[in-house]
């Protein structure tokens, strides 16, 4: 009977030892939902065979957002978590999180310029900083010419009047100007013209037009 003892708590501390990135509850010794520290910047979609992976709106109770996400393609990484199951997620921005299963660490070498939101850093100094710079005091005051026209341009106001008021100054915690966008996406650069240029690149490579993107902020309240 003793040996059964050590060996039923060998096996229980072998478990847990699998499951230590999750927190643990003390009183039932099952395994919580966490968040942890974020070890990647950058995650690719694997060549999966549907061509396209799902998003989802928690990584605690993960239900489909109806969004999908292209194979090969990158995108930005806010929140690295667990669920209570143990398996990983990564969450994109404004709770859009998907399974690490389905991604790897880092940029596609080929499409990640011309196919996803992320953009390679330029700058050659102070990049460490760049998430926390503050937003300049002038930027409400900026004005500059939009890439887009006609239902594309009404529908890019549109948003940027429910997420900031149309105010490139606009903050609120990491996001940023105009769109809202995550700070890490700006790379430090809040001018009016990078916040433009960012937004387009985000919303092409993550809805494929504003319009779009419209659409799927009056059925969810974010894009």
């Amino acid at each position: 009977m003793k040996i059964k003892s050590i060996l039923v708590k060998s096996i229980a501390v072998t478990a847990l030892s699998v499951t230590g990135l999750v927190a643990a509850n003390n009183n039932t010794n099952t395994a919580q939902a966490a968040i942890v520290e974020n070890d990647t910047a950058v995650v690719t979609v694997k060549n999966v065979s549907d061509n396209a992976i799902t998003v989802y709106n928690s990584y605690k109770n993960p239900e489909a957002t109806g969004q999908t996400l292209a194979s090969n393609t990158s995108w930005k990484v806010i929140k690295t978590a667990y669920d209570a199951k143990g398996h990983k997620w990564y969450d994109l921005g404004k709770n859009q999180w998907v399974r690490a299963k389905y991604v790897t660490r880092g940029y596609h070498t080929q499409a990640a310029v011309t196919q996803a939101p992320v953009q390679h850093q330029t700058q050659t100094e102070n990049t460490n900083s760049a998430a926390t710079t503050p937003v300049a005091n002038n930027t409400n005051t900026q004005t500059t010419t939009s890439t887009v026209s006609g239902s594309e341009a009404s529908a890019k106001e549109w948003i940027a009047g429910r997420e900031s008021g149309g105010s490139y100054g606009a903050s609120n915690g990491q996001y940023v100007g105009k769109y809202q966008l995550s700070a890490s996406y700006l790379n430090g650069d809040y001018s009016a013209a990078n916040q433009e240029r960012v937004a387009d690149n985000y919303v092409k490579g993550r809805y494929g037009s504003w319009t779009a993107a419209k659409a799927f902020w009056q059925a969810n309240g974010w894009y």
